[in-house]
């Protein structure tokens, strides 16, 4: 009778070794089995798009300079410093304002003097001063320009002109740039035969091109009146952009 009671208590033990062992493994099946299969990836459709606008100048900014020389460096300074307030004087009556001129540079260096034998005969001291100006009406620049040679600027460095409302060009440009990327988009989507979504990215340059201006950066008191006969043109800015919009699209 005791054999018999042996018999029957080892498979009732297994069995219940078996149900403990199937539930501790159940938790790690079941989190196996909630993973997320990724999502196809996106599609999209990269397009560059310009826009430029094409402007006149209305003003301009120009470096008058003033060379003096002198055995004496008192000397050279200060008939640098008179030719240069004279300049002043003579571009305010012009009707710019002194806050429009201001100093860019002011540079004192002396130099040898020889003889035609080759030997040192002695030292001058120079004088360069600039000038830096701005030109707010630009109808007035070559009277502007006659008016500094007059009185005594001997040196007259390159003309930059520019725009007044260079943020509202520049804006301007960059909604061109925008629209023409949108056209070139929903073109390539009919052509392909997709459905355009919505814009994905963003990235708008801007870039701008001055037209350079010949005939000046020039020397001497009689080149310099000579080149004041000539009328100054100031030319067309190019103000351009550049958009690169990345666009999502699906099935039609």
């Amino acid at each position: 009778m005791k054999k018999n009671i042996l018999f029957y208590a080892i498979p009732v033990f297994l069995v219940a070794a078996l149900t403990l062992g199937a539930c501790q493994m159940a938790p790690t099946a079941n989190a196996q089995t909630t993973t997320v299969p990724p999502t196809g990836s996106l599609r999209t459709l990269a397009v560059t798009g310009t826009g430029e606008v094409i402007l006149v100048p209305d003003m301009a900014y120009i470096n008058v300079g003033v060379h003096t020389e002198a055995e004496n460096v008192s000397t050279a300074v200060a008939d640098n410093n008179s030719q240069a307030a004279a300049i002043t004087d003579a571009i305010v009556a012009m009707g710019v304002e002194e806050k429009d001129i201001q100093t860019s540079s002011f540079n004192v260096y002396s130099m040898n003097r020889y003889d035609n034998m080759g030997n040192m005969t002695g030292v001058n001291y120079a004088v360069d001063n600039t000038l830096y100006i701005i030109v707010r009406n630009l109808p007035d620049l070559s009277k502007i320009l006659d008016a500094a040679l007059t009185a005594g600027a001997n040196q007259i460095y390159g003309i930059n002109f520019d725009i007044s409302d260079r943020q509202s060009a520049r804006a301007q440009a960059r909604d061109l740039a925008i629209k023409d990327a949108e056209a070139k988009a929903l073109s390539v989507a009919e052509t392909a035969g997709v459905a355009l979504g919505q814009v994905h990215t963003i990235n708008v340059t801007n870039a701008s091109f001055v037209q350079p201006m010949a005939g000046y950066g020039i020397g001497g008191g009689g080149m310099a009146e000579a080149a004041t006969s000539v009328p100054v043109s100031a030319g067309q800015i190019v103000i351009s952009a550049s958009a690169d919009l990345v666009f999502e699209f699906g099935d039609k």
